[in-house]
């Protein structure tokens, strides 16, 4: 997992190609101009959803991971709190679905802040929950581009 500023989006450059689309993306992009959904930026291997959402407390919600695509989420406005833990060995409380990339898990987690201008890189063994509130509901302006971890 990586959490950072945009303005320190050049410290990750080579991690990925798809990683290196994404947050040239965000920063080239007035995302003011951009409707809301999805937009395939390089077919399926990177695409970005922008959404839009009052973050939520987090009574029996549920961690999630994936297996063919890494999350790069980026607040445009608002301010949000992420649960995150390492993946080793839990068995998901909901089994992965190849269809959607997802799995669930039960799982206990620490919790960051992330707010307008900064993004989260979350890989496969990552376990995340997003948009979570910071103690009352705040409106959040988010994209979250999945990037493809490998062409095949």
């Amino acid at each position: 997992m990586i959490v950072d500023k945009i303005e320190n989006a050049q410290l990750y450059q080579g991690l990925h190609p798809g990683i290196d689309k994404a947050l040239e993306y965000i920063k080239n992009t007035n995302f003011s101009d951009l409707p809301f959904g999805k937009h395939e930026i390089e077919g399926d291997a990177v695409f970005v959803i922008l959404k839009e959402y009052e973050t939520k407390q987090i009574d029996g919600n549920l961690l999630e991971s994936h297996l063919k695509y890494i999350d790069v989420q980026y607040i445009i406005e608002g301010v949000e709190q992420m649960g995150v833990t390492m993946r080793t060995d839990q068995l998901p409380k909901k089994a992965y679905d190849a269809d959607d990339d997802y799995m669930l898990f039960d799982e206990s987690y620490d919790i960051i802040t992330v707010k307008e201008g900064m993004f989260a890189i979350f890989f496969p063994d990552d376990i995340h929950m997003p948009d979570m509130t910071t103690g009352s509901p705040s409106h959040v302006k988010k994209a979250v581009f999945k990037v493809k971890i490998q062409n095949s």
